[in-house]
C-alpha cells in the first residue's frame, strides 16, 4: 500500500483528496497543512501541523513517514494578492517546490504539484502541454518558475495543470467563483461578471481524481487537468443562475478591463485533455454535472 503525503490539506483539493482516500481507501494518507486540520473527520489518516516554509520541518515530516507520493496542493492563488504579496508568492508557490524537490531526489518521492492555466497569455487558448507559455501575471511567473525547477530536477514528478477549480468542503469556509455566484444571486445582489474571458471550469472531485491517477499510472510530465467544458466566465454564471433557477437579469456583464484588478487576466485559456485521457484514463465531469454534484453535497450538508 502506497503511503502519500498531501500538502495543503486543509485547502479545497487537499480535503477533496481526504474524503476520496476516506471512501476508497488503498492509500496510506498523510495529510498536512499549516495550523489544525480542518477536516471534520479526523480518523483513517494521519494528519501532521506542517508549515511548507519551514524546511525543517518539512524534513522530519517526510523522513518520518517517508512517502512514495506527495501531493503538492499548497499554494497562494489568489492572482491579485500575488502581485501585491510577492515575496510570499514567492515562497509559497515557488520555494516550497525547491523544498519537496530537494527531498523528491533524496528519498526517491514522486512529486506531483499543482500548476495553472495563468502560465499562458490567453492568446492562443485552448492549448496543449507543449504550448509555449508566458504568463501576464506574477502568479503565473511564479507557478511557471516552478514548472521549470521541476523540470530540470532529478525527481521523479508530474505537473497537474488546471483551470478554476470549484466545489464545496464541509464547513463551506472556502469560497470560489460558482458559491459566490449562487450566494449572491439567492440574495438578489447584482454581480459584474467578465464576458471578454473564456475557461474550462474544473469540478474538485475531477482535480482530486486525477491528483490518485498521476500515482496509479506513475505519471512522470505535464497533463492537463481541466474540466471539459469551454465558456466564458458570463456564461459560467449564467449556467449557475439557470441551474438553481436564480435571476439572471441581476448579471452584468463587464469587460475585464472595466474591473481595475491588480493583475492582468489572459483572454482564452482552456486546455486539450487528450493526453490526460489517453494515458492517465482522466474523466472529467461535464460542468451541468458538477453543479450537480454540489448540488448534492449542499443538500446532504443541510441535512446532517
Amino acid at each position: 500500500m502506497k503511503t502519500v503525503l498531501v500538502t495543503g490539506s486543509n485547502g479545497l483539493l487537499g480535503q477533496k483528496i481526504t474524503e476520496k482516500i476516506l471512501r476508497e481507501g488503498g492509500v496510506n494518507l498523510i495529510a498536512t497543512s499549516k495550523g489544525l486540520n480542518r477536516y471534520p473527520v479526523k480518523d483513517g489518516y494521519v494528519y501532521m501541523d506542517m508549515d511548507i516554509l519551514d524546511p525543517i520541518k518539512v524534513r522530519n515530516v517526510i523522513e518520518r513517514y517517508k512517502p512514495d507520493s506527495i501531493i503538492h496542493t499548497a499554494a497562494l492563488t489568489n492572482v491579485d494578492a500575488c502581485e501585491h504579496q510577492k515575496e510570499e508568492a514567492y515562497q509559497l508557490n515557488v520555494t516550497s517546490v525547491e523544498t519537496l524537490l530537494l527531498l523528491a531526489e533524496e528519498y526517491n518521492i514522486q512529486l506531483v504539484h499543482l500548476s495553472t492555466d495563468f502560465i499562458f497569455d490567453g492568446e492562443h487558448g485552448p492549448y496543449d502541454e507543449l504550448a509555449a507559455p508566458n504568463p501576464l501575471s506574477y502568479y503565473g511567473q511564479t507557478k511557471l518558475k516552478a514548472e521549470e525547477i521541476l523540470k530540470n530536477s532529478k525527481a521523479k514528478w508530474a505537473v497537474l495543470r488546471t483551470i478554476i477549480v470549484y466545489g464545496i468542503i464541509k464547513d463551506l469556509s472556502r469560497s470560489n467563483i460558482v458559491l459566490w455566484a449562487k450566494d449572491a444571486l439567492e440574495k438578489g445582489n447584482p454581480i459584474n461578471v467578465v464576458n471578454d474571458q473564456w475557461r474550462m471550469p474544473t469540478l474538485a472531485e475531477d482535480l482530486a481524481d486525477i491528483c490518485f491517477l498521476a500515482i496509479e499510472y506513475d505519471a512522470q510530465g505535464v497533463f492537463n487537468a481541466s474540466g471539459k467544458d469551454m465558456m466564458s466566465i458570463s456564461e459560467l454564471v449564467a449556467k449557475v443562475a439557470d441551474f438553481w433557477q436564480l435571476d439572471k437579469n441581476l448579471i452584468n456583464e463587464v469587460s475585464g478591463e472595466t474591473l481595475n484588478q491588480a493583475a492582468k487576466r489572459p483572454a482564452r485559456t482552456g486546455f486539450i485533455l487528450d493526453k490526460s485521457m489517453t494515458e492517465l484514463n482522466y474523466q472529467p465531469h461535464s460542468f451541468e454535472e458538477g453543479l450537480a454534484i454540489v448540488d448534492q453535497q449542499m443538500k446532504n450538508a443541510e441535512g446532517q
